[in-house]
């Protein structure tokens, strides 16, 4: 905020503030007759705890905290939204030791007691991604939020699929799990945060989520709808705790139990184990993974065996090799290990143990992929298995937002000449974003002849059989984006991954500040941040001749809804 403006004479005060129990004076229900709330503040930065609270329907509308300031500065919310609706004001301070707030000369006014910036409507900000899940900011209005603040983004964490629905969760770096469901894991709707920190400072860091079907934790009424429980760890990376939802994730309770364990350190990852009938946890402490046994999700008891030479965010799952019999039910499978870092192993589980068959393997090489976690989109022993990440890293200047999550990819298991890999490839879900398609015939591209290709779409997903010799190399300049393909591997920014066989198929999938780039149908991936550029495609041979054969260049939608 900048420019002071001058009250107006037609202000109406806010009076009458009273107490309402430690740390919260609340005023007398008003009238918004005035489309702004001006007032002076200074104190902690701390939403929800050392702030002013705007609350209409018993809902928290608008928030404005004391920005970490010492002297009393004025600040306004636009409140244009609820005029004529009843409202009152909240000031909380209840940050303890870690600072407060003062709040002076409350008015509701025809004008701004300070200019601030002008936010486009929700998703529809300049650098928002239009089909790339970001958060939103609730009753904030700030720009470049940062770690903890509303708009913020990183870890993923317990994404559960129940009764046909996706759960989304992650990070608010500690302070909430963020939220969001979805029918087709392409368009979302945020709901407000699942669960914040017990107390402030305390921590809600990483973890995992389960459908407590058979109600083995006793946490679910009789007959009542499975409970949802989810895993995290507290600040001191010790405790291990639990929330539990009993209305299918809409509303949250931290059990009284909490910490379930005393066990370092952090990042619970939980799953049924169904060919055992137990439930399994991968821990990550020490570099290593260990792992725990449970009935009940609430009793743990160590396996006695642990996973070296891992880091933070596990994810484990079984997964059937591709091509193998089903006829009788026993299609072959592995277990996969995911580290934090995208890395991952195959081997054998047998409740107890895992047993790696490969070294660490990397299914992205792109530059942004970072602490994935997986749906088991179905039932059974090894069902559908569809994977996102934090997309780590981006820069988005002067936007309500912060971060953004990988589209989302089946992962399934191969054979190959190097032994089992994983592919990664990209839901087919997304073609629903289709809008208009462009294909071209086969042409063959000789270093000294780009092809330039019109575009004014900024959203596209191009697709192509490629044809590229040992010495050669082919060049798409996507929107100011340079992607690079030779025979043995794809390159996007300083990311580069290795396929197995030659590169024959390229799918490149172009957001308003991503590229993700697939070769071979997920035989290797990229995701990279980027900002946006030109409106254009050119694709350039080096080196040698390229041919490029069945060329489609197909805009796409918005999987946000649009006003």
């Amino acid at each position: 905020m900048s420019e002071l403006l001058a009250s107006s004479a037609d202000d109406v005060a806010v009076t009458g503030l009273t107490s309402s129990g430690p740390g919260r004076l609340v005023s007398g229900p008003f009238v918004v007759s005035r489309p702004y709330l001006n007032f002076r503040i200074h104190g902690g930065d701390f939403e929800y705890k050392t702030c002013l609270n705007v609350v209409v329907d018993g809902r928290i509308v608008r928030i404005e905290t004391g920005r970490g300031t010492e002297q009393p500065h004025a600040a306004s919310l636009d409140l244009t939204e609820w005029l004529g609706q009843q409202a009152y004001v909240e000031i909380v301070d209840d940050a303890g030791d870690l600072g407060s707030v003062s709040v002076s000369d409350i008015v509701l006014s025809s004008a701004p007691a300070v200019t601030g910036p002008e936010l486009a409507p929700l998703y529809r900000e300049a650098l928002r991604p239009q089909f790339h899940f970001t958060a939103r900011q609730w009753a904030m209005r700030r720009l470049n939020p940062a770690e903890r603040e509303e708009g913020w983004l990183n870890d993923l964490n317990g994404l559960v699929f129940h009764d046909g629905e996706y759960h989304l969760f992650a990070q608010r770096w500690n302070k909430c799990w963020i939220h969001a469901v979805s029918n087709d894991l392409v368009r979302w709707t945020e709901l407000e945060p699942a669960f914040f920190e017990e107390s402030l400072e305390t921590g809600v860091q990483s973890g995992s989520c389960v459908v407590d079907v058979d109600n083995t934790s006793g946490l679910g009424e009789p007959g009542g709808t499975a409970p949802m429980v989810a895993f995290w760890s507290r600040n001191d990376n010790r405790s291990q705790c639990v929330s539990y939802s009993l209305d299918r994730g809409r509303t949250w309770t931290h059990y009284a139990g909490n910490p379930i364990m005393d066990l370092p350190e952090r990042d619970p990852m939980v799953f049924r184990d169904h060919r055992r009938s137990q439930w399994v946890m991968v821990l990550y402490g020490d570099e290593r993974y260990q792992l725990l046994r449970s009935d009940d999700l609430l009793d743990w008891e160590s396996l006695g065996s642990s996973i070296s030479d891992s880091f933070e965010c596990p994810d484990f799952f079984e997964l059937t090799i591709d091509g193998t019999d089903s006829t009788d039910g026993t299609d072959e499978s592995r277990w996969v290990l995911v580290r934090g870092d995208g890395r991952y192993s195959i081997g054998s589980f047998d409740g107890q143990n895992f047993v790696e068959e490969t070294s660490q393997l990397q299914v992205d090489g792109g530059p942004h992929f970072y602490a994935t976690q997986s749906w088991a989109a179905g039932t059974g022993i090894a069902p559908r298995r569809v994977q996102v990440a934090w997309m780590r890293g981006g820069r988005y200047p002067n936007m309500p937002f912060n971060q953004q999550v990988s589209i989302p990819c089946d992962l399934t298991l191969h054979r190959t000449a190097d032994g089992l890999r994983m592919y990664r490839k990209p839901v087919p879900e997304l073609d629903s974003l289709e809008r208009n398609r462009h294909s071209w015939p086969a042409r063959t591209l000789s270093p000294s002849s780009p092809w330039r290709i019109g575009t004014a779409w900024p959203l596209l997903r191009i697709t192509c059989d490629v044809s590229i010799p040992a010495d050669g190399e082919l060049t798409l300049d996507i929107c100011g984006t340079r992607v690079t393909a030779t025979s043995g591997d794809i390159a996007v920014l300083e990311g580069k991954q290795p396929t197995i066989t030659t590169v024959r198929k390229l799918d490149i999938i172009v957001d308003t500040t991503s590229v993700e780039v697939f070769a071979n149908d997920g035989e290797a991936a990229l995701t990279a941040c980027v900002r946006p550029g030109r409106f254009e495609l050119t694709l350039t041979a080096a080196g040698a001749e390229c041919t490029v054969d069945h060329l489609d260049v197909i805009e796409l939608e918005s999987s946000w809804p649009q006003a």
